[in-house]
C-alpha cells in the first residue's frame, strides 16, 4: 500500500485548492502526486481527517404535471471554454445538510422549488466525482421541481440556462452535446425507464 509522507498546500482559494503530496508507492519508491480539493487547509483534507463528508450535492428532479421532463442546466464552464449539460448542483455550506443544500441550490440556480423524495441511502450517499485528481464527493437528492424558472439569484460568474428536457430532447442531448458524466448515467434511467425514479425502489421488488 502506498504512503503519504508530506503534504504541501500550494494555493489559498475559497472554493478549490491544489495540494502537493510527497509519497511512496507500493514498492517503496518516492514520488509526487497532486490533488485538487475543496478543503481550505491541510487539516480539512479527507486524507488527514479520515472522514468522508459531502462537498456538494447533485439534484435530479422531474418537472411538469406528468413528471415527464427532467430539469437540466446548460452551463458555461471555463475548463472547456464551452457549454455543458448538467444537473443543477452546488456546494454544501458549513453546518448545512446536503438535502437542505439541494433545495437552496435548485432555487438559486433555476428559481424552482424542490420537493424532495425519500430514497434509500445507497442512492443518496456521497460518491466521489473524479478520484484520480480530487477528493471531492457529492450526495444526490431526488425530487420534483415546481414553479417558473428564472435567473434572479444567479451569481455574476454563473452562465446558466434552465432546460426542461423530455425523452426526445434527452436522447438528442446525449447523442449530440457535452454532458457531465454523472448526469449522463442518470439520464439513461430517465430515457429507458417508464417511471424515471423506479430504480430508487428496485430493492422493494420481489
Amino acid at each position: 500500500m502506498g504512503r503519504i509522507r508530506k503534504i504541501e498546500q500550494r494555493t489559498q482559494n475559497p472554493f478549490l485548492n491544489l495540494y502537493d503530496l510527497s509519497v511512496e508507492n507500493r514498492l517503496g519508491n518516492p514520488g509526487k502526486y497532486y490533488i485538487a480539493s475543496r478543503a481550505k487547509t491541510v487539516e480539512d483534507l479527507e486524507l488527514v481527517k479520515k472522514r468522508q463528508e459531502p462537498d456538494g450535492v447533485i439534484i435530479y428532479s422531474l418537472y411538469g404535471e406528468k413528471h415527464d421532463r427532467v430539469v437540466l442546466i446548460r452551463q458555461y464552464r471555463y475548463a472547456i471554454d464551452n457549454y455543458i449539460y448538467e444537473f443543477p448542483a452546488g456546494l454544501v455550506e458549513a453546518g448545512e445538510d446536503y438535502h437542505e443544500a439541494a433545495v437552496r441550490e435548485l432555487r438559486e440556480e433555476t428559481g424552482l422549488t424542490l420537493r424532495p423524495i425519500k430514497a434509500d441511502m445507497i442512492f443518496e450517499k456521497p460518491y466521489y466525482t473524479t478520484i484520480g485528481m480530487t477528493d471531492e464527493c457529492c450526495g444526490t437528492v431526488y425530487g420534483y421541481a415546481e414553479g417558473e424558472a428564472n435567473s434572479d439569484l444567479l451569481e455574476d460568474n454563473e452562465e446558466i440556462e434552465v432546460v426542461f428536457a423530455d425523452r426526445e430532447e434527452v436522447r438528442r442531448i446525449l447523442g449530440e452535446e457535452r454532458v457531465a458524466e454523472v448526469c449522463a448515467h442518470m439520464l439513461l434511467h430517465f430515457l429507458h425507464d417508464e417511471e424515471p425514479f423506479a430504480f430508487l425502489h428496485a430493492e422493494e421488488r420481489p
